[in-house]
Parts: C-alpha cells; structure tokens; sequence
C-alpha cells in the first residue's frame, strides 16, 4: 500500500513525465520497496553475524534504552532493558503527538501542504535536538581561534543549557568534600596527556584535518589515531624547516607550524581491512589499536566511497584511485578470543615497545568480552559509544547502531574489578565527550583516558554540515577534492587551545569536588548522584539509573596513573630472539648491502609453537630501513610445523623459506620479501619422508595474506579458506584453496593450480586471479557481484604475467604440477578462469572483450558479500 500510494500520487507522476526520476509502474514499484526492505534486513544480518532468517526469529539480540518494564513485558519479552524507561501511555502519547503534526487537519488545523523535516539526519531549528550543531560550531570556533576563555564559557553554557541528550545527562557529582585551592590539585599539562582523539582514518577526512589533529595532540601529550588507512612515512620526523610564518616546504598545505612538531598519530590502528598496515607503519606507534568494531556502526567494517578514494589515499591503502574500498565485517579478522590473542601476540611481536588497545563497542555482555580481552594480552580496552561520527558511511550504517558508552563503561569496569583484572589495563572511553563534565563522569564511572573525536574536527573547522560521505564538504575537513581542501581552515594551535581549555575545566571540577588529582576520582561511583528538578523531563524521569550509582565489589591494586605508565604485556622468549641472535643475520642487517655481509642463508627448527616466526625480524627491519629500503638479503630456512602467522610483517630483501607446514595466518601484513612453503622433500629422514601428492594436501591454513601489501608466496600444497582476504599487492601461487578464496581483494595477483571452495572473489575490487579450472566448476563458485571472468588466454598481459609467475613457482618449489602445465604452455593457458574486477579491465581485457563472459557487473561494492 506504501508503494501503491507514492506511485499513484500526483507529484510522483509529475517527476516522472518530467524524467526527474525514473518511470516505475504499480508492480515496479512495489518490487523495488520490497527489494529495498529485503537489502536491509540482509544488511542487518550480516552485521550480526547471522546467515538464516530463521536464526534471527526470536533471537532479541538488540538491547533497549528508555522503554519501562510494562512496556518491554508487552512486545518484547526478555529482551535486554537494564534503565526502564517510558510506559505504554507515555508511548502511546508521543506517538500521538507525531501523528497529529502529520495529520494536522484530522484535529482541526490546517491542511499540510509538505511534511515537516524532523532534523533526523541535518540539524533543523524546530526538529530534533543535535548534540553537535551549527550554533555549537560557531561557539567554539570563536572560542579557540581567538584563545579566549570567556568565550569558552559560553560555549560550555550552550552545551550544559541543552535537553538531556546522554545518560551522564541525568546524573552529578558530590563528594562532600570542601573544595580545594587550584593550585593543590593537579595539573593541566598532566589532565591532558590523558586525552586521545578518535581513530578518525585518513580518507574520511582530509590530510589537512588529519595532520593538524596529530600536531596539536602531540603538542599537549596527547595520543592522535590513525584510524583505518595508514600514514605518509613523512609524517615521521620531526619539522625543521619552519618559517617565521608557520610555513614548511615539508607540509606546505599546514599553516601554523612550528619547528619540532611532527604530525605522527602516536596511536596505529589495525582494523580488518588493513590498509595501510605495514612494518613501517606498525613501527612508528606508540600504541597499536585493533579495532574490534566501531561505537557508532557496530557488526560493520569500515566504508570509504570512490570519490573519496584520491591518488594520494590510494597509495597510502595499496588500492586504486577511484575504486570504493570496504572493509571486511569484524568476524573475519577476530572469530573468537583466540583469534584476538593471536592478533594481540602479532602486534607485540613485531613492536614489543608498543602497547596494544582494543577497540570495543558499549553493549550488554561488554565486561564478559573484556575479561577475556585483558586475559589475550591486551595494555588498553577502549569503550565506545555510539554517539561517535564517521567521515564515510552511509546512514543506514550509522542509525539505530550502538549502545550507550556509559553503560558498557561501567560494566566494563565493574566486571574487571570483580575479576581481579582491572590493574592489568588501562580503560579509555570515547563517543559523544565534548567537555570537561564529560571527563569527569566518565572518569567516575571507570575511565583513566578519554577520545574525543567529532568535537576535535570541530575545532579545527568542521561546521557540521553532515555531508562527509558525499565528499562535498564546504570547508575541507572531510573531503579530498583539492579545492575544498584549499578552504581548510584550522591550524594545531586551535585543537590545543580546546584541549587545554577543557583541561582547565577538569581542574577546575576537581578543585570543587575537593580532589587533587585524577586518580582520586577514577572508578568512583559513589560520588555519583541521580539529578532532580529541571534536570527532569518526561522522557527522563522513568529512568531507573541504579545500574550507573552501583559501586563495584572488589578493589583495585594500582592507581589510574601507574596503569597508564605501566610497561608493555611482553610475549616471553620467541624464535625470533634467536634469529636475530645468529651472528649472520645481524651483520646482515647491520651491512644493508646487496653483497658480501649484507647476504645471509641460515636454518632454523620450528615447532608450532614459534608463533609470528620472522615477524619481530621484519619489524627490526622494517623499523631501521623502512618498508622497501633494505638492501641485503635475509635467506631463512625454517624445517617443522610452524605455528600461526608464519612469516607475518616481512619486507623486502627477506627471502623465508619453510620446509614442513604451516597453520592460519601465513604472510599477514607482509610488505615484501619473499615465502616459500614446501614439504618435507623425498630425502627428509627426520622427519619422515613425503608419502602424499603435494599437490593434494594442504600446506598452510586460513586466512594467509591477510592485508598483504606486497612480496611474493609460493606453497606447494593447498590453503584453507579465505585466503588472499584483503590482499593489496602481494603475487601468490598455491595448488588449492578454501571457501572465500580472493574475498575483499583490492589489488595483487593469486594463481590457484587446483580445486577452489565457493564464493570465489566476494568484494574483489582489485588484482586479478587465475583459477585452473579442469573441473569447469569454477564459474559456478564466483560470486559475480564485481568480477567478470575470462579464459586465461584471452590477454596477452594475463599470459604473460601467468607465465612467469608459474616459473617462479616450479623454480622455488618443483611443483610438477606447475611443471606439467608449463611443458604444454601456451595451450595450457585456456584451462584457467581469469577473474577481473572493473579496475582492473583496461590493463587486462581489450574494450570490445570485456562483455564476452556475461553481462558486466556492477561497479560498486556496497553490496559485496560478507
């Protein structure tokens, strides 16, 4: 009936005899709304991680925020609602209210000529409130452009006058205590070295914006985020070359600089589409954050549009300009606790002098989840609330999605406490923080650090007008086109002036409460107090805010300040550390030379339990010559079953040799060098020799090449699944794969000699494969959302390419099936399946061919398979 009425009235027709919007008849149109409802609940699905809308019938995985008992008791019956909220006449009143303004002449007003714009999306003078609008904007722009503390206050006037908006809202602070002299209590410059800004990724927002974030953070002590999509390794050092104008031919697009800034982000973050992670990258953190989920679309990888994908960003993510790029849905970089700790276990190899947070998002059942993470190894836990923003994603995503930061705080906290756990890491909380109140209820509530994330980009100019996914935005902060960039306005000293103003009030808040220091105020519940009189709305006043006030049972061993100076969960002794012990290798290192000491060949015994073998090798590396500017050449021979992430963060001139097998996660994050995976050969007596076809057996596990940005991998055997996800540049033979072989592909080249599982190449967008196809079941296992398919001899840049990298296999492993298929090359070229994604069709395909295999498939890859 929806569909019937929209098509059937007069402004609809008018738009379409006009060519405003395309033709639809009555069926058309009703096939279009259910299909559109169809995607969305498919989009829900998968970012729940459930495949059966049977699964999903009854599963109440949501959690209710502001509904009372009566209500819930009603329609939803045990699902999650620890605040109660509005009864069934309060409902029923608000519902009556909305319709009433739609049906304004059903009560006697006048007939509505257009629907009113609630402001759901945009901020609208008469619609709903926005915590973060115009007027806001403007306060605080003036505030920190001008330094000016008075003009601060009235910014914080127009934040604490605003309708309850967050559920510290509904709470205060009383110690009892008599307030104390200023200076008695802690510093500014101490307040503010707690503070951190969101994981914001270069991409969602422009170099400008990005750039000053980190200065200013780095100025004050703070920590700035990466976010997902790496850095410019000039970004590295230190500025020098500052003028009296604040000018530097380094960064010439910054104004306001100052010799000795550097514009690093102190905290990396690794999500699960890894772009941009690299040795390098993962070397120059202080902090290296894995994002488990995002506070404000939980259950999502993260999104960047093609426009937004500039040739600048495209080098930094290994992808192509122009090309969308998705991230993988969490699920298929962390399935489990133990995949978390492998990561964990990973990222203090590579960097043992970084910590390692987690990202986690506010939801019932958080504490249970983050007992576990501070038992995988993890230094930090970061809770996150889903009033953050996102520079990228599209409404859907970011709509009805994520929990209140305050709830999944005080869990997190309570239940670390409980455990015995709580002096182990430090919790940090971000989503929706905006002033010196924030930091403190929060803090009360458990918090030792605090992330600030769309008010930062606030203060350095963004006007909220709430059109970063178009890449349209008016002043530059979160666009990538050249001449809006030009219109950025902020410079560090901005962002610095609002942190040091918000410091100050955090000072100031401690002083009234009669406490001298940060430490004296974390985890304190018992100061808190439910607010009465105006504070009080309808919507409010049936809040049950008891699960905020109760006070954790049990005590904690160390203070806020000696958990966050505490030193880096170690891995304990590695296979590495004899590695880089052996005399060779470290000459080797030390020389960087293509000749003499600068070559090494070296054997190692392995076991499964040398765990991210070569990858404290690849950081020191890495850390000394960057991703690509080693020279001398690293020859390691590993004999045994290696453990996980097998050759993990290698670079160039690494040439790791494996003589047995290997478990999941082989050549995750490597930049360079070389793998080269092969079985115990005929002559092996210990252990015995080989009784199998290798070609038949699986030689390495799932998940390999995970967000590989370059190098090269030979195994003679099979993989598991989900091999090559997210690779970016790495070239690849093996003789079988899994399930999910190519999935979220972005750039490289895989070459599969054998038998492949189904949903081949889902969110491909790059590289191309080569599939032999004896069996002719290939074309049957592609998902075709993005790639097209042709035969292998079809191109004579594919023949080439397949060729050599055929050579290359037989040379380094023997394979005899690469060998049978070279002795009858080039015809042996027609049994493969060539699967080319659309940015890849102009250096592969000629024009004229590339609909030879079927219809051409969509370009976009919003709805790539997860």
């Amino acid at each position: 009936e929806t569909a019937r009425q929209w098509q059937a009235a007069p402004k609809t027709r008018g738009q379409m005899e006009r060519g405003k919007i395309p033709t639809a008849t009555m069926e058309g149109a009703q096939a279009n709304y259910v299909a559109a409802l169809g995607a969305g609940l498919k989009k829900i699905l998968s970012k729940m991680g459930i495949s059966l809308l049977s699964s999903y019938h009854g599963a109440q995985i949501f959690e209710i925020f502001g509904l009372g008992d009566e209500v819930v008791d009603l329609a939803f019956k045990g699902t999650v609602s620890r605040i109660g909220g509005l009864n069934l006449a309060e409902v029923g009143a608000e519902a009556g209210a909305l319709w009433r303004k739609g049906f304004p002449s059903a009560v006697g007003g006048a007939e509505l000529t257009r629907l009113e714009n609630f402001g759901f999306i945009q901020s609208r003078t008469s619609g709903e409130y926005h915590a973060n609008n115009p007027e806001m904007s403007k306060l605080l722009h003036k505030a920190v452009r001008q330094n000016d503390a008075d003009a601060f206050r009235v910014y914080l006037d127009a934040v604490y006058e605003r309708p309850a908006s967050v559920l510290r809202d509904c709470v205060t602070l009383e110690s009892g205590l008599p307030p104390l002299p200023l200076e008695e209590v802690e510093s500014v410059a101490d307040i503010v070295q707690r503070f951190c800004t969101g994981g914001m990724s270069l991409g969602a927002i422009s170099r400008e914006t990005h750039e000053v974030i980190a200065i200013a953070m780095n100025r004050i002590g703070g920590k700035s985020n990466s976010g997902e999509g790496g850095e410019d390794p000039v970004r590295y050092e230190k500025l020098a070359d500052v003028d009296g104008e604040g000018a530097s031919a380094t960064m010439p697009h910054l104004n306001g600089l100052r010799n000795g800034d550097t514009a690093t982000s102190r905290i990396k973050q690794v999500a699960s589409g890894r772009f941009g992670v690299t040795p390098n990258f993962l070397m120059n953190a202080e902090q290296i954050e894995i994002k488990v989920a995002q506070g404000a679309k939980p259950g999502e990888g993260g999104q960047l549009p093609g426009k937004k994908v500039s040739p600048y960003i495209a080098t930094l993510r290994r992808s192509k300009p122009g090309v969308p790029l998705i991230s993988p849905p969490p699920h298929h970089d962390i399935y489990s606790i133990e995949d978390l700790a492998q990561l964990i276990f990973d990222l203090h190899q590579i960097n043992p002098r970084a910590k390692v947070s987690v990202k986690l998002v506010a939801s019932a059942g958080i504490g249970t989840i983050a007992s576990g993470v501070a038992k995988a190894g993890a230094d930090v836990i970061q809770v996150s609330g889903g009033d953050g923003g996102t520079g990228a994603s599209p409404v859907s995503s970011i709509k009805h999605a994520g929990g209140l930061v305050e709830m999944g705080l005080v869990e997190v906290h309570r239940t670390l406490v409980e455990n015995g756990l709580r002096d182990r890491v430090t919790l940090r909380v971000d989503g929706g923080l905006k002033s010196g109140r924030d930091v403190l209820m929060t803090a009360v509530l458990g918090s030792d650090e605090f992330g600030f994330g769309t008010i930062a980009m606030i203060a350095t100019g963004c006007i909220m007008a709430r059109i970063c996914h178009t890449n349209n935005c008016p002043v530059g902060v979160a666009s990538q086109r050249e001449e809006l960039r030009a219109r950025f306005p902020g410079i560090p000293e901005h962002l610095e002036n609002f942190f040091l103003f918000i410091g100050q009030e955090v000072r100031e808040g401690l002083a009234e409460l009669g406490l001298r220091s940060m430490d004296e105020l974390v985890g304190r519940t018992e100061l808190l107090r439910a607010r009465s009189g105006e504070y009080v709305s309808a919507k409010t006043a049936g809040l049950d805010l008891g699960y905020l006030l109760r006070e954790a049972g049990g005590t904690c061993s160390n203070s806020s300040s000696e958990r966050i100076a505490q030193g880096v969960h170690g891995t304990g002794p590695v296979l590495d550390e004899e590695v880089l012990a052996n005399e060779a290798v470290a000459a080797a290192i030390e020389a960087n030379s293509p000749e003499g000491a600068g070559r090494c060949d070296v054997e190692f015994a392995i076991t499964n339990q040398d765990r991210c073998a070569c990858g404290r090798v690849g950081g020191v590396v890495a850390g000394r010559y960057g991703d690509t500017g080693f020279k001398g050449h690293l020859g390691l021979t590993f004999r045994g079953s290696a453990g996980q992430s097998f050759g993990a963060f290698t670079c160039g001139g690494m040439a790791i040799r494996l003589v047995g097998e290997a478990n999941d996660y082989v050549g995750k994050s490597m930049s360079g060098g070389e793998l080269v995976l092969v079985p115990y050969d005929q002559g092996e007596q210990s252990p015995p020799p080989v009784l199998f076809a290798p070609e038949d057996a699986v030689i390495l596990g799932n998940t390999c090449l995970y967000g590989a940005t370059g190098g090269l991998l030979f195994a003679r055997g099979k993989a598991g699944e989900r091999f090559a996800v997210r690779n970016s540049r790495c070239r690849a033979v093996i003789e079988g794969a899994g399930d999910h072989c190519c999935e979220y592909m972005t750039g490289g080249t895989v070459v599969v000699l054998g038998e492949v599982g189904r949903n081949i190449a889902a969110g491909m967008t790059g590289g191309v494969a080569f599939l032999l196809d004896d069996a002719g079941t290939v074309e049957s296992k592609v998902n075709r959302e993005l790639v097209s398919i042709f035969s292998g001899d079809e191109s004579p840049a594919a023949l080439q390419e397949l060729q050599e990298l055929l050579q290359m296999h037989l040379d380094r492993t023997g394979s005899t099936r690469a060998e049978a298929i070279l002795a009858d090359w080039p015809a042996s070229a027609a049994r493969f399946k060539m699967l080319v994604p659309p940015s890849e069709l102009a250096e592969y395909v000629a024009p004229a061919e590339s609909s030879l295999m079927g219809s051409s498939p969509s370009a976009s890859a919003s709805s790539s398979s997860k």
